[in-house]
């Protein structure tokens, strides 16, 4: 089993001062609750990272898609302090302002809280996410039944499911998840990389993982009508 070492970041005292002026951070997602059509100046389909890390992935994306508003949430103001400056620099580089990027500060297990009915997710991305491979802990995985039914209410019909791990126990029975929950699989391997998938973005962990040869699991769910 491997370690945990990325659910732990160091103290930053940096980042909640540069958090509060940061003109694409969200503290009080709770506040936004039925509103998050509100977020964005531009009525564009709406993609979200439920765990952003340290915000390669969020970076690469909203910039190589535009024409998508993507939210990057995580629960650690010190995760998310890192992960702007990640998306600020892969920005700046690109000669661009952040006008299609929210880092949002919440809790995604209790996701509820802060989406509703009224709002509309038209994708998902799970990262590499805590297997917690104890079974007293299984409902904390991101990809449990539990937490997808809590998606389904504000992610679109036909809404995707975009879901990466390395980890063997927690790919199978997210399998089991997801048909629990009334999602299809469109697209499945448990070798990523040398699989016929044409738009992979690379994230930190998943850079790291493989150069220790760990094969990279990623799947495709699709919400259906079915629960």
């Amino acid at each position: 089993m491997r370690k945990e070492v990325f659910m732990r970041i160091r103290r930053k005292k940096w980042a909640r001062p540069e958090l509060a002026v940061c003109p694409y951070y969200i503290e009080h997602a709770e506040e936004l609750k039925g509103k998050w059509n509100t977020v964005f100046p531009d009525d564009k389909p709406l993609y979200a990272e439920l765990g952003c890390g340290k915000g390669w992935f969020a970076a690469q994306a909203a910039l190589k898609y535009p024409e998508i508003n993507w939210l990057a949430m995580d629960i650690k103001s010190d995760m998310l302090g890192v992960a702007r400056r990640t998306v600020q620099k892969a920005f700046d580089e690109a000669n661009r302002t952040v006008d299609n990027l929210k880092l949002v500060s919440c809790n995604i297990e209790r996701i509820s809280d802060y989406f509703g009915e009224n709002d509309r997710a038209d994708r998902l991305y799970i990262n590499f996410c805590n297997p917690w491979p104890k079974d007293k802990h299984n409902k904390r995985r991101l990809t449990h039944t539990r937490q997808l039914m809590q998606y389904r209410v504000f992610l679109a019909d036909g809404g995707e499911i975009h879901f990466k791990t390395d980890d063997d126990e927690l790919f199978e029975e997210s399998l089991e998840y997801f048909s629990e929950a009334g999602f299809d699989i469109k697209y499945l391997t448990r070798d990523l990389h040398t699989s016929d998938y044409p738009d992979n973005l690379v994230t930190e962990h998943e850079k790291m993982f493989t150069d220790e040869g760990k094969k990279i699991k990623f799947l495709i769910a699709v919400k259906t009508d079915k629960k």
